[in-house]
């Protein structure tokens, strides 16, 4: 029977609803699961993991300063050193903005294949499927190796319980500094605090249509009386209203939200490669003939400026 490790993401202390779909998606071969846990587990997270079907619980024993607990080098090296000793197979992680400094450092240590972006995986015959060249095909990719890597992209797959009952382990891991790279600084970025658009379950973003930086409000406004995150195509990026961290699309975040609605978006393809793995996608747009009213579920017709604080009172 394999054994695969899950590098196990956490916020605020509870386990990412995206890890557990992820850990969905190893359960459906036949192997054993270890959570490989970077930042401590509490009662509450093991019983979490136990429900969704993690048969071993590793501590990897990151408690040392924030200094040497957050530095990427650190945590990969402890990453490493843990499925040398446990003599895993597959290392599923999160293609997340953590992840994706996290795992192909993981990877190099180990001289491992690795593929990232991934829409499901295979474990029987380690076969991942990936997108390419801005959507438009899929890729079927084969690993061989003493061990393969898979980064999973968030949401891909929904989470379904799988009750197991996990032993529980710590391993000592090395806090020796690495050469070349200290942590110096660190912040929640630019995104305002929100949840990472990756990881959101509803989005609701804007283009062109917003006109300025000002009517983005319109947008924030919306997205908390829906405990969603706020996005933007490339066009209200490069023109300021907002920051890059809220970019959807091939040079932002590839997005599989439950619902994306996207207002005043003329829908080109560098935008729909990073959000048409959403399950249901709703469009407001004036024009008609608007790429996004092609690439939709459902579509609004007409002027988002009289659309959404209609929406906002509703809600």
């Amino acid at each position: 029977m394999k054994k695969t490790g899950i590098l196990i993401e956490m916020e605020n202390k509870r386990v990412k609803d995206t890890t557990l779909g992820m850990i969905t998606l190893a359960a459906r071969a036949d192997t054993d699961l270890y959570a490989l846990v970077l930042d401590g587990m509490d009662d509450p997270a093991c019983d979490i993991l136990a429900r969704y079907g993690i048969t071993t619980v590793v501590d990897l024993g990151l408690s040392f300063s924030p200094e040497m607990r957050l530095n990427p080098a650190v945590r990969a090296k402890a990453a490493t050193q843990a499925a040398q000793k446990l003599q895993l197979d597959v290392i599923f992680g999160l293609s997340s903005a953590d992840g994706k400094d996290l795992i192909p450092r993981v990877a190099a240590l180990l001289d491992a294949p690795l593929v990232m972006d991934c829409l499901d995986v295979d474990l029987e015959k380690n076969i991942a499927r990936t997108s390419h060249y801005s959507g438009k095909v899929l890729a079927d990719i084969q690993l061989s190796g003493d061990v393969v890597i898979f980064g999973i992209r968030p949401n891909a797959v929904q989470p379904v319980p799988s009750p197991a009952q996990p032993q529980k382990i710590k391993m000592a891991s090395d806090s020796a500094a690495v050469a070349g790279l200290a942590l110096v600084s660190w912040d929640d970025g630019e995104n305002g605090g929100q949840a990472s658009l990756a990881e959101a379950d509803i989005i609701i973003a804007g283009g062109r249509g917003l006109k300025n930086s000002d009517n983005f409000s319109l947008i924030f406004d919306c997205a908390k009386k829906m405990h969603a995150a706020v996005g933007a195509s490339r066009v209200a990026v490069d023109e300021g209203w907002v920051p890059y961290a809220f970019q959807v699309g091939q040079t932002g975040e590839k997005v599989s939200p439950q619902v994306y609605i996207a207002c005043g978006i003329s829908g080109s393809i560098q935008h729909f490669a990073g959000m048409k793995t959403a399950r249901m996608i709703i469009a407001v747009n004036k024009d008609e003939n608007a790429a996004i009213m092609a690439n939709c579920d459902y579509h609004v017709q007409g002027d988002l400026f009289e659309i959404l604080p209609e929406l906002i009172r509703q809600l």
